[in-house]
């Protein structure tokens, strides 16, 4: 799948044996340990424009639109497929459609095993900058780095603490959880050798829109608190509204109410990505729509029946949209400032809307 690796993966079951199981919760999810040969996708291997680092394969958050649910389901074929893992794992650790397991399942890069790739991966960046200039690393492409099996497991801290002996990289670290807060003096540190900035994902401050789709997540008012904080402390830091809900987080009320409460904590930049929806991902998402947004069901389905991106007039005029009520409230688009990994978030997120939805933002006649 364009967009989404999780590195190259060894998946051990020794004779048959279950995986490594590190932790179980009372509600069912498992915390399943996994090996990593490396640890940094490629540009090349990606088709994007950045390096990307996932320390978690699998999310508990869930969100019901995340198109990284497919890099779970590629990992579990892989070790199936591989003879490393038997009939009876499979059927624990996937699904007949491969998506369900997503947030009840995760995967735990092995620390040791991810700094060893680390040291492994970064010469060949460090050639890449000496050859074209500062590299982009964006930690969180996929799954969230500071969901909640990083309190325990500590991955994303280690690789940030390992980058601190290298220089010059542009690191863009996205997440949904005030976790990130617990490293600010590591953050600011790494800012000294870096460019850094953490992108606080929010698509709405409507509890009830982030009840139907992210319902495992951090609540709105957590997130932002943790932008002050950050801010603060010396990060720079921002939102990305990734992804962008067509017809229900697009309108001007609700764009106005996102970015009042980002200006009041002290964001420094917006980026916003409207929605890419993978097919198999519909399955999830489109039944919240038909249940709760009957009215928009159909132009979903259309819309998104033959491509997982939509019209670029969409795209385009929503994003207008945002960038008109962000300079209303003096926060700054983040590719107008020129930061080195802006293009790299824009792409790393979600992508493409709709022409001519309700409020005809891509007709031009709604206006901010």
């Amino acid at each position: 799948m364009p967009g989404v690796r999780v590195g190259e993966v060894r998946v051990k079951s020794g004779s048959g044996a279950n995986l490594p199981v590190l932790d179980e919760r009372q509600r069912g999810t498992k915390f399943v340990e996994l090996p990593v040969r490396s640890i940094i996708n490629s540009p090349e291997s990606t088709r994007m424009d950045f390096w990307s680092l996932n320390p978690y394969v699998g999310c508990e958050f869930g969100c019901s639109y995340c198109y990284a649910r497919y890099a779970h389901r590629y990992v579990v074929e892989r070790a199936r497929d591989g003879g490393r893992i038997t009939e009876r794992e499979f059927a624990d650790l996937g699904s007949p459609s491969g998506l369900e397991p997503f947030e009840h399942r995760i995967f735990i890069k092995e620390r040791e095993a991810v700094l060893a790739a680390l040291g492994r991966d970064l010469p060949r960046i460090r050639r890449r900058t000496t050859r074209d200039g500062p590299q982009s690393i964006i930690i969180g492409s996929a799954t969230d780095p500071y969901q909640p099996a990083e309190r325990q497991y500590q991955v994303t801290r280690a690789v940030l603490a390992r980058l601190r002996g290298e220089r010059g990289l542009r690191i863009g670290v996205i997440t949904k959880s005030p976790l990130v807060t617990r490293d600010i003096t590591l953050l600011r540190d790494l800012a000294r050798r870096h460019w850094v900035s953490v992108y606080i994902s929010i698509v709405s401050v409507d509890v009830r829109v982030i009840k139907l789709f992210e319902a495992r997540s951090p609540m709105p008012h957590a997130r932002l608190r943790a932008l002050g904080q950050l801010v603060r402390g010396g990060v720079r830091a921002g939102l990305i509204v990734a992804p962008i809900l067509p017809g229900i987080t697009d309108t001007l009320q609700q764009i106005e109410a996102l970015l009042r409460a980002a200006r009041d904590a002290g964001a420094k930049f917006i980026a916003p990505i409207p929605l890419r929806l993978y097919p198999d991902v519909q399955r999830r998402f489109l039944p919240i729509v038909e249940r709760h947004f009957p009215q928009l069901a159909r132009r979903y389905r259309v819309a998104y029946d033959r491509t997982w991106d939509a019209p670029e007039k969409y795209a385009a005029a929503v994003k207008r949209r945002f960038h008109r009520v962000a300079e209303r409230y003096g926060i700054q688009d983040d590719a107008e400032q020129e930061q080195p990994a802006s293009k790299a978030m824009s792409r790393a997120a979600q992508l493409s809307l709709f022409d001519g939805w309700p409020g005809n933002v891509a007709r031009g006649k709604a206006r901010c």
